[in-house]
């Protein structure tokens, strides 16, 4: 992961997030680590919640979508694992080649990351003003991710500087806090504007339930790309319709493979032409004579046609033999030579 932020990493980062997708189930988190991997996707995120430490009772939902807790506290108590569950996803994603994250919502969500190792942190959009828990994890020396879906850039600064106080490396990923995120509302312009306000590495945390905006993200320079994933849109969660599909996933990872490559290898035209010698002849076009010509005719623009193939003298220079006589008779579709024609004065 630290290698990601070094100058002229080779290729973007794609993060699979499942967020709360397994819905309190452990089977079903183990079940989405293996899905992201098979999708080639780069690291798995979930999000460690500990309800009595980030919640109170009183939190209100953001959208009533569950018939079986009475509360938001009660959903949060119902996503946990304990600690040895965490442990057991995080071994269960290296061992499937996965960058394993997690975002804390406490201090003691992050103790917990810590001890099972979390090699980056990933700061959700609701917690970038909570600068003593950035600043925390920061400490670690561990690279950290802010996602910018709710703040203004006075608040991204402040999150920026606390990172880089700590002497952490820090990313700074466009977000819209909506789910789904409309094309209208994505930000790509906002991904220049932060290269250059932080100097540091960008991306995007997509919620439009497309491939679309992370290829265009990828396209203009992000070195991470983070969508939330479900098996399917029919599944049981708040994210669902923001959400991509693990077949979607894969037409992503595949879709970034191929720009990854694009991007690594800029095209000199002049070169490239020049490497296309025998295709610019088969397809270039000659000038011809357009129907049989006697000895000494003057050149006419209907005396003329441009045909391939491209062998003879280039069609980009038909004006130069207007008015011209020739010295010998051509035949229909000659290719026409500097040897057919009177020299300049002559006739």
């Amino acid at each position: 992961m630290r290698t990601w932020f070094e100058e002229g990493a080779p290729r973007c980062l794609l993060v699979g997030e499942v967020a709360q997708a397994h819905d309190g189930s452990l089977g079903t988190a183990h079940a989405y680590v293996d899905a992201v991997a098979d999708a080639g996707a780069d690291a798995v995120k979930f999000q460690t919640h500990i309800a009595a430490a980030e919640s109170t009772p009183g939190e209100p939902w953001r959208v009533p979508f569950s018939r079986q807790d009475e509360s938001r506290y009660a959903y949060w108590k119902r996503m946990e694992f304990s600690e040895e569950q965490w442990r057991g996803l995080a071994r269960h994603a290296e061992d499937r080649g996965l960058v394993f994250l997690s975002s804390a919502f406490s201090f003691e969500a992050a103790d917990l990351l810590e001890r099972i190792g979390m090699v980056a942190w990933k700061v959700g959009a609701g917690e970038v003003a909570n600068l003593p828990l950035i600043e925390r994890m920061a400490r670690t020396g561990r690279p950290v991710l802010l996602s910018s879906g709710m703040s203004p850039w006075g608040e991204l600064d402040a999150a920026v500087a606390t990172v880089r106080r700590a002497g952490a490396p820090v990313a700074v990923l466009q977000c819209t806090s909506a789910y789904p995120c409309p094309p209208e509302r994505i930000g790509l312009n906002v991904l220049a504007e932060l290269r250059l306000r932080y100097g540091c590495p960008v991306g995007l945390s997509d919620h439009s339930g497309t491939v679309a905006a992370g290829l265009a993200a990828v396209a203009l320079g992000a070195r991470l790309v983070e969508v939330h994933v479900v098996f399917d849109r029919a599944c049981f969660g708040p994210d669902v319709k923001a959400s991509l599909t693990l077949p979607e996933l894969r037409q992503l990872a595949e879709g970034i493979a191929f720009l990854d490559a694009a991007l690594a290898h800029p095209v000199d035209k002049d070169a490239a032409a020049r490497e296309l010698v025998d295709l610019r002849r088969a397809f270039g076009k000659s000038i011809v004579a357009a129907r049989p010509l006697p000895m000494g005719h003057r050149l006419g623009r209907d005396d003329l046609a441009l045909k391939k193939p491209g062998t003879g003298i280039p069609a980009a220079r038909l004006g130069e033999f207007l008015d011209r006589v020739l010295a010998r008779p051509l035949a229909a579709d000659a290719l026409l030579s500097e040897d057919d024609l009177d020299q300049p004065g002559k006739a």
